[in-house]
């Protein structure tokens, strides 16, 4: 077997930045249902939020998205880190959530049967 051969193919990033950007669509919607999907049941998250340490269950993530409401000023790019055919980190660079707030998100994807999910979310939070 040839050691320049492309294990990953196209599709799997595009695949894993719809996840990414299926999160983001949510936080602009206000939508819990719609960032959830984007989530593996069991997903973890950890960052600094106003300079406390805010980590555990991605069920916090939920409750800010319930709490803030919708994001209608966010922009954010996406940026496929480093993949492969079963992980992918993605980094979300964003500006302007709920409460106004820019950060950098680090998405971390497995593939299970094919399905992209978001397994770990890290953070921070830039100051105004």
């Amino acid at each position: 077997m040839s050691k320049n051969s492309k294990v990953v193919p196209t599709a799997d990033y595009n695949a894993v930045i719809a996840v990414a950007q299926q999160y983001v669509d949510g936080l602009r919607s206000g939508s819990v249902e719609q960032v959830a999907q984007a989530f593996h049941e069991d997903a973890v998250m950890y960052g600094f939020t106003n300079g406390k340490l805010l980590g555990g269950p991605i069920e916090n993530l939920y409750a800010f998205v319930t709490q803030n409401g919708k994001a209608t000023q966010i922009t954010t790019r996406l940026d496929v880190l480093a993949i492969t055919p079963t992980t992918a980190v993605v980094r979300v660079d964003m500006e302007q959530d709920a409460i106004g707030a820019d950060y950098n998100d680090y998405l971390t994807l497995i593939n299970i049967a094919g399905n992209w999910k978001v397994i770990a979310k890290v953070y921070h939070q830039f100051e105004a």
